[in-house]
């Protein structure tokens, strides 16, 4: 599966594909018809307890994915992973992360690359 990561608010390419948010809160300042997503996901973001703990800080970023790949193993993200893993062709996952390379959409499209949590 080809998996990317974008910020919500870059512009779509040819090869994005399905383009998905995957954040749990809508994007501050981001109208729904300025967004250019096909669909938004938030079952599959990280709990807002795990979202808090982590507050965006690298140093913490190995343990917050442990943590966040155990909760893609239940419900409700377990669901919604598998909606994301049934998707045909190219996907985009979206987020409003500044920081994507230490960011929940860059453990899940890891997972999805992977084929496993």
């Amino acid at each position: 599966m080809r998996v990317q990561v974008k910020r919500v608010r870059d512009e779509r390419a040819e090869d994005d594909g399905t383009r998905v948010l995957v954040d749990r809160l809508w994007p501050r300042g981001l109208a729904a018809a300025d967004a250019d997503h096909d669909a938004w996901l938030r079952d599959v973001a990280p709990s807002a307890e795990l979202r808090r703990w982590f507050a965006h800080d690298p140093a913490k970023y190995d343990e917050f994915a442990r943590r966040y790949r155990a909760e893609l193993a239940v419900e409700p993200a377990a669901s919604a992973l598998a909606i994301l893993r049934d998707t045909t062709g190219p996907l985009t996952l979206l987020t409003a992360t500044r920081d994507t390379d230490h960011s929940h959409a860059r453990v899940l499209a890891e997972v999805l690359r992977a084929g496993s949590t």
